[in-house]
């Protein structure tokens, strides 16, 4: 009897689950560990070396493994790097031309939900750390701008809030939308002057340890200006597209 020979969609499944299985074997594991050498790995799947060398591409792409020779040599489990992550998704995003208003979307809701959560932290000398920012927040704003003032405040959230995924979202969506350019806070000193009291009223709420007044300010002062903003882009591109529409003719 002869072997059927499988078909590149059957290659592509076998691949994939041995992907999958050598993935929960790298998160079995240590970061930096030692998984196996190619034909320890095939003959442990009950695969090919091939296959086995197919799938640990896919993993290697994903941050998940790396490859050394020489003494020693062989498999080893990797962790995804955040940074890598980010980018990577970030460049999914470019694509899409509605990424933008979603970014701005998720980035002022992820931010009302980090101020109330940073409420919560009983670190002091964070605390501390916050409060020096707010006393200089007018001299940062001056000399280094609202985005060097937004980065760092982000930054010390993080510290304050101790939630990796809830972070890399936040970054994610922080970065696409850093990415482009945006009028929401105009360079005129009216706009500067209502940002910063924004952020004091922000911090004030966050420092005086209430999460609730702190989701109330992030949503009043944050997450209204720029779905406000959103609204706008919104309508805007409606109303190109329609004038797009009526001028074509027969």
């Amino acid at each position: 009897m002869i072997a059927s020979v499988p078909t590149p969609k059957d290659r592509r499944g076998l691949v994939q689950d041995t992907a999958a299985r050598l993935r929960e074997r790298v998160f079995a594991c240590a970061a930096e560990e030692r998984i196996g050498a190619l034909p320890e790995l095939a003959k442990a799947l009950g695969v090919g070396i091939v296959t086995v060398q197919q799938a640990a591409r896919i993993l290697e792409h994903e941050g998940l493994l790396t490859v050394r020779r020489g003494p020693g040599g062989g498999y080893y489990g990797q962790r995804p790097d955040a940074a890598a992550l980010e980018r990577l998704i970030v460049a999914f995003m470019r694509v899409s031309p509605t990424s933008y208003d979603e970014a701005l979307d998720m980035t002022s809701l992820l931010f009302t939900e980090l101020a109330a959560a940073a409420a919560a932290c009983q670190d002091d000398a964070l605390q501390n750390e916050l409060r020096a920012l707010l006393d200089n927040i007018t001299i940062c704003v001056a000399e280094a701008g609202v985005s060097a003032f937004e980065s760092a405040f982000q930054n010390l959230l993080f510290r304050m809030v101790d939630r990796p995924l809830f972070e890399v979202l936040t970054r994610v969506t922080l970065g696409f939308s850093g990415s482009l350019p945006s009028p929401i806070f105009a360079s005129d000193e009216t706009t500067h002057d209502w940002w910063i009291e924004s952020r004091r009223r922000i911090i004030n709420a966050i420092l005086a340890r209430d999460a609730e007044l702190a989701r109330f300010e992030a949503e009043r002062e944050n997450r209204r200006p720029v779905m406000r903003y959103v609204k706008a882009l919104r309508d805007r591109r409606a109303q190109e597209d329609n004038k797009t529409c009526g001028s074509d003719g027969p």
